[in-house]
């Protein structure tokens, strides 16, 4: 017996990393007994008889796990997001970060393709990057063709097991490829009349970069809605609102309809972005209008 972590997964194959060596394992029959699929970034013990073949018999219990990309044990989502082509969606970027908020995964903001924007486009897109900071996110823009910005991403990727995550076509795989260009990652264009790119990534597999540090090239999200938070938790998934909400005068304030409300007066006093929350109440508003799920 012996213990790694799973850096790959392709055709029912589960690639172990234990220390130098890589070893092809199949999964115990009793994982699909249980319903239970080993992923990416499972911790793992293996037994093997010959030097690179194993099976995994034992998975240890994970910190969180992603359905899509399915991978699991993830410290941070590197959000990735095009300042144009496609357009910048402050929207879509809200949404993603609830999604990841609600899974314990810290989050970073790339805004990529700077290199094509107007003065005036680039300054929309520095408040809204000053927005997110003073929400206290992590703001980073880059251009992968010009490399602006590139090195800036790489101290944030140390130690830790990231996922590249956002639309497709907005450049995650191009940025990757500026981060560790012998990579050769393969890219897409945009089509004109999609207005979005081609998935370009097959599997999910962890990739060394920087010191001691993996990241995930993924095909991204497929789902984004709320399927898993409740509507009690979604303020949780706001960092403005957790600063706040011990100023609300109720306790567990939902920041909508609650009178004295320290969130409500700072969004009318402009201390927070108006935008973050009209999207935090529709987002409620999905939550609310969810069918209820029968198990």
């Amino acid at each position: 017996m012996a213990t790694g972590r799973i850096i790959k997964a392709l055709s029912g194959f589960y690639y172990v990393q234990d220390g130098d060596r890589v070893i092809e394992c199949r999964g115990r029959g009793v994982f699909r007994k249980k319903k239970i699929t080993p992923l990416v970034g499972d911790y793992v013990t293996y037994e093997s008889d010959f030097e690179r073949e194993g099976t995994v018999v034992e998975i240890e219990e994970r910190k969180n796990e992603l359905i899509r990309p399915p991978i699991a044990n993830v410290d941070q989502a590197i959000l990735v997001f095009s300042s144009i082509e496609p357009e910048f969606s402050p929207s879509l970027l809200n949404r993603f970060l609830v999604l990841v908020e609600s899974k314990g995964i810290q989050p970073l903001i790339c805004i990529t393709k700077m290199d094509l924007l107007t003065p005036n486009g680039a300054e929309k897109i520095h408040q809204f990057s000053e927005d997110y900071r003073s929400v206290g996110y992590t703001v980073v823009c880059t251009s992968s063709k010009t490399k602006e910005g590139v090195e800036k991403i790489l101290p944030y990727l140390d130690n830790k097991v990231s996922v590249f995550a956002g639309q497709s076509g907005v450049g995650k795989s191009s940025l990757l490829n500026a981060i560790r260009p012998e990579l050769e990652l393969k890219t897409s264009t945009i089509s004109a009349s999609l207005g979005r790119g081609k998935h370009t990534t097959r599997h999910v597999e962890l990739i060394p970069v920087s010191v001691h540090g993996h990241v995930a090239d993924t095909p991204g999200f497929s789902s984004l809605e709320f399927t898993e938070i409740e509507l009690e938790d979604l303020p949780f998934c706001f960092p403005e609102m957790v600063k706040l909400s011990h100023n609300c005068k109720f306790r567990g304030c939902l920041h909508i309809n609650e009178p004295k409300c320290a969130v409500k007066h700072a969004v009318e006093h402009a201390e927070i972005p108006k935008y973050r929350y009209e999207d935090y109440l529709q987002f409620a508003d999905e939550i609310k209008d969810r069918k209820p799920r029968y198990s």
